[in-house]
């Protein structure tokens, strides 16, 4: 295309060549157009692109922790993190995640900072983009047994050991594992500092909140979909109106102290 053929452009078509990769030279005459519509089309891009570089630069230093292991020839890098340790019902759910070296999945963060929304379209592209994902929920039953810091642990051995394929080393959010065969790093609030454990963050916390959602029908009433077994005000009210139901652990208070329990 010309430039005077360009200049004849409408500024809605204009708009549909500045997406995505864009001529050098259609840039530059859309920066020198007499329109100012135009102009500032070419700025928007421009702004949109530095933002794109920043974030790609963002997520590429969330590998510095794999790029230690890449660069020693180990490329099966599994990310493993929990969610579900505080809440008074519910599971708590581990996921490990491998993805390929310095897979770029823009917005990737800890699932904490992310909004549902975020957090479920990354899900889908983690599980299209990632070469294994493994995840592993325990419930109340064996929460109440081992105690939730066990329980976390051994979901987090069988996460790792049920891979599709076998990790070469294990990057893992503040826990330790030491009866791993492999390297085993553990990274204080990893989930924001590590692609892959915020991989497996985000599986994790779309796992375990997608089956909060469904006791729904099962246990209608308490408001799991809302806090997630979280003990909220709406839950405090709950219990005191419906009781305690299976899927509360016994070992938490203030349900040890409604049931009795003693282990």
């Amino acid at each position: 295309m010309l430039k005077t053929e360009f200049e004849k452009l409408t500024v809605s078509s204009i708009k549909e060549l500045l997406v995505d990769e864009v001529a050098l030279d259609y840039l530059l005459w859309a920066q020198e157009d007499r329109r100012s519509s135009v102009r500032q089309l070419a700025q928007s891009y421009i702004n949109k692109q530095k933002k794109l570089v920043k974030e790609r630069q963002r997520i590429d230093g969330m590998y510095a922790f794999e790029e230690v292991f890449y660069n020693q020839g180990m490329y099966h890098v599994a990310g493993v993190d929990e969610v579900g340790r505080g809440p008074i019902a519910g599971p708590v759910t581990v996921a490990a995640v491998i993805l390929p070296p310095h897979t770029c999945i823009l917005g990737l963060n800890d699932s904490k900072k992310l909004s549902e929304q975020k957090r479920e379209a990354l899900y889908e592209e983690i599980q299209e983009k990632a070469i294994a994902i493994s995840c592993v929920s325990y419930g109340p039953e064996i929460i109440d047994s081992l105690n939730i810091y066990e329980a976390t642990r051994k979901a987090m051995y069988e996460a790792v050991s049920t891979l599709s394929v076998a990790p070469e080393v294990v990057l893992v959010d503040a826990m330790k594992l030491p009866n791993l065969t492999m390297p085993v790093e553990s990274i204080i609030k990893g989930d924001s500092k590590s692609a892959t454990i915020a991989a497996a963050s985000i599986i994790a916390k779309v796992t375990r909140d997608r089956y909060m959602k469904s006791l729904e029908v099962e246990y209608p009433g308490y408001g799991f979909s809302i806090h997630k077994g979280y003990y909220t005000e709406l839950h405090r009210e709950a219990l005191e109106n419906q009781g305690v139901t299976p899927i509360h652990r016994r070992s938490f208070e203030p349900i040890k102290t409604l049931t009795g329990f003693a282990k």
